[in-house]
């Protein structure tokens, strides 16, 4: 893919973009109550098939009114239209519109490298039956990170007051420790450090570093990861003036004493971390992908077929995200001030 140019800043405040996401699922609900009840201060472009939308809004007994987006000009909610490949049934999923799912993602993020857009957020999307329509792919971080040229990102969860990043994500558990290289570990946590300052503000972030192993690997009577990659890692990066703490215990991490005076927590792999944060805040997370030149921001759920035209849902996650882009493209533009 090429990577889009950056632009110059707009001269009205850009907005965020949301994309709606797989077109059977829920994507397309969260929109219509959206446009019942927009964010505060916050302008915001729909991204979508506007028959869609509508269809959705009619199904749920809702109103639509939704004016068509113009750029450069300010409002408060508006829709970019793009037309979906076949009409979209709640809870059918259909190969036929993977193309116009990749093609919303790529207008969105483009057009947050032109400035046109101040940050992206993600409604769910279904991986399946986007490669099943023989698109390869395998998530919107790997898409987007390929689609902007970057050659590393992180993937970072918050919610109920904690932030869990990832030093491996998607990978067998077998997997883990040969990804766990000094040099993949030690670029994680640059990342993590600079994204915290950039766009979060924090001046100087303290960040809990996980062991591996069960106990940190208990001096190396149940496994060696500590003592040859993390901690000389820690030990380097310590040297440059960041502030790690670790590699701590997995199962005694999580705890006020800690938590308190941390900033994020960096876990080594999916299922390590990420269990405590959504017990917290499922419903109310966000996913943040740290690392692009854009802003970022997810729902911490999936496309739920199941309930998508049911009226069953909650917006929690979405606003959470909207709100954390809106902030997050903010604080960026102050640091590169």
């Amino acid at each position: 893919m090429t990577r889009a140019p950056l632009g110059p800043r707009p001269s009205v405040p850009a907005p965020l973009v949301l994309t709606a996401g797989e077109p059977a699922g829920v994507g397309p609900d969260l929109c219509a109550l959206l446009v019942q009840d927009p964010p505060a201060d916050i302008p915001l472009v729909i991204l979508a098939d506007r028959g869609l939308i509508e269809a959705r809004a009619r199904q749920l007994g809702l109103p639509l009114a939704l004016p068509d987006y113009a750029p450069g000009r300010a409002a408060p909610l508006s829709l970019l239209s793009l037309p979906l490949a076949a009409p979209a049934e709640p809870g059918r999923l259909d190969p036929a519109n993977a193309a116009y799912v990749l093609a919303c993602l790529r207008r969105a993020a483009e057009g947050c490298m032109r400035g046109e857009f101040a940050g992206l957020v993600t409604g769910p999307v279904h991986k399946g039956v986007i490669n099943e329509a023989g698109l390869p792919f395998t998530g919107h971080t790997e898409y987007l990170a390929e689609l902007t040229g970057t050659p590393r990102v992180v993937m970072m969860l918050a919610g109920a007051g904690l932030r869990v990043a990832l030093a491996t994500t998607h990978l067998p558990l077998k997997e883990v420790p040969a990804a766990l290289t000094p040099e993949s570990l030690a670029a994680t946590l640059r990342i993590l450090h600079r994204a915290l300052k950039a766009d979060f503000g924090l001046a100087e972030p303290r960040i809990l570093v996980a062991g591996l192993n069960p106990h940190a690997g208990e001096g190396g009577h149940l496994g060696r990861e500590e003592i040859e990659v993390i901690e000389p890692v820690l030990e380097g990066l310590r040297a440059e003036g960041m502030q790690l703490v670790g590699p701590l215990p997995a199962d005694t991490l999580f705890q006020p004493k800690y938590l308190e005076a941390a900033d994020a927590v960096l876990a080594m792999y999916h299922d390590q971390g990420l269990p405590v944060l959504k017990y917290a805040s499922f419903g109310g997370g966000v996913n943040i992908t740290l690392g692009l030149p854009v802003v970022r921001t997810s729902v911490d759920h999936g496309t739920a077929l199941d309930l998508a035209g049911t009226g069953r849902i909650h917006q929690g996650s979405l606003r959470v995200a909207i709100e954390l882009a809106w902030r997050m493209a903010q604080q960026r533009a102050r640091s590169e001030e």
